[in-house]
């Protein structure tokens, strides 16, 4: 089944400009350089429109057909780069000390603009292409920013498409599923007030750290105890603050961490118990206990109509035998969400092959990725927007 010949000739231009990218990481929202290299890009290749500043620090390229007016679709990468130090020590490695392109971030924009150098030269379409590059997909909702801003009525994108890579599925195979594909996410951060003393005398002290203990093994029951065993749902305790010194019992301790569910009624039943929990162990030892809980990103919720579509997209690229059609959801969470509960569509994965996985020290995007990611790009606008 056809890459397209172009998006193969591309793949080394491409691909600099990734290690471009991937040399240079930026966190969050303030992916200033990045943004100005998208921005220079897509005028380059002769984007009829090119906005900046969208979500704080998104770009939208649009690209119109030749072939008359017609709809707009999105298609959306993403940015940011992750708080971590590179070891994968490769020559084009970040130069950013702690900040380095850990999710493939760098791949996914690279290949998007790719495939807009293809749609502005082509042209082979009727209606309109927005290309979305967003900020702020690692925790903070630059997705969702896009959207307030009024992205979807200022350029009447009326279906939106997304795609990330995945390490261990090999280089030529997507995997998608209608419904969730990603889960929900929220955090927690719990204090625990007791009364502080002398190690060697904790008859007289409220130890908040043999509490807080109790709370960590308590929590774990909300999967297996307190949640119907075929629903899913992760409670992940990732931070424990207590004490600075061998002989003092500390009068708090604090405790953080993330919940990941599929469904919003398992959501509200794990909050429920996180509060219910450390109520009980707060009255029988005799502490103060906070919660702080905040719901962050939605169910990323592929439309079903859109999925079959995408599929079939990504069969044509890749052959039927190399699209996973119906793949587990996955627990981590996505911030396209805010898109897919804005307009139709889908989010889908592309291989990465044998890497390191993402949020690790030693992943890199997997360039042999760019000519198949962008012949999905390429093939999915033109279909959807058949003259």
């Amino acid at each position: 089944m056809p890459i397209l010949n172009r998006a193969a000739e591309m793949q080394d231009e491409v691909a600099g400009w990734r290690r471009h990218l991937h040399q240079t990481p930026e966190l969050n929202f303030d992916v200033f350089k990045t943004a100005a290299f998208v921005t220079e890009k897509l005028k380059a290749f002769g984007c009829d429109d090119v906005v900046t500043g969208l979500g704080k620090t998104g770009v939208v390229g649009i690209i119109r057909g030749r072939q008359g007016e017609g709809t707009t679709i999105g298609l959306r990468a993403d940015m940011d780069a992750l708080p971590l130090n590179e070891i994968t020590g490769k020559p084009y490695a970040s130069t950013v000390p702690g900040k380095m392109h850990a999710c493939g971030h760098d791949g996914h924009t690279a290949m998007l603009l790719g495939a807009a150098k293809y749609l502005a030269e082509t042209r082979n379409f009727a209606g309109s292409v927005a290309v979305i590059f967003q900020p702020a997909e690692e925790g903070g909702g630059g997705g969702n920013e896009m959207v307030k801003d009024g992205m979807m009525e200022r350029f009447g994108i009326s279906k939106v498409f997304g795609m990330h890579n995945m390490p261990g599925l090999p280089v030529g195979q997507f995997a998608i599923r209608p419904g969730p594909i990603m889960a929900a996410t929220a955090e927690f951060t719990i204090t625990v007030k007791g009364r502080g003393g002398h190690a060697a005398m904790p008859h007289g002290t409220i130890d908040p750290i043999v509490i807080t203990s109790q709370l960590v093994g308590a929590l774990q029951t909300i999967a297996s105890r307190s949640t119907d065993p075929v629903e899913a749902v992760v409670v992940s305790v990732t931070k424990f603050h207590a004490g600075d010194a061998y002989n003092v019992i500390p009068e708090s301790a604090e405790i953080a961490g993330t919940v990941r569910t599929l469904k919003k009624e398992v959501a509200k039943r794990a909050e429920e118990r996180i509060r219910v929990i450390c109520s009980g162990l707060a009255a029988a030892f005799g502490a103060t206990i906070e919660v702080d809980y905040n719901a962050n990103y939605p169910v990323t919720f592929n439309h079903a109509e859109e999925t079959v579509f995408a599929s079939d997209i990504a069969a044509n690229v890749a052959g039927d035998a190399h699209v996973h059609r119906a793949i587990q959801p996955v627990m981590g969470g996505e911030d396209f969400s805010y898109m897919l509960e804005a307009r139709p569509g889908a989010f889908i994965f592309i291989g990465n092959g044998d890497t390191a996985g993402l949020h690790n020290p030693a992943y890199d995007f997997n360039d042999e990725v760019i000519p198949h990611g962008m012949s999905y790009w390429v093939k999915l606008a033109e279909t959807a927007l058949a003259a």
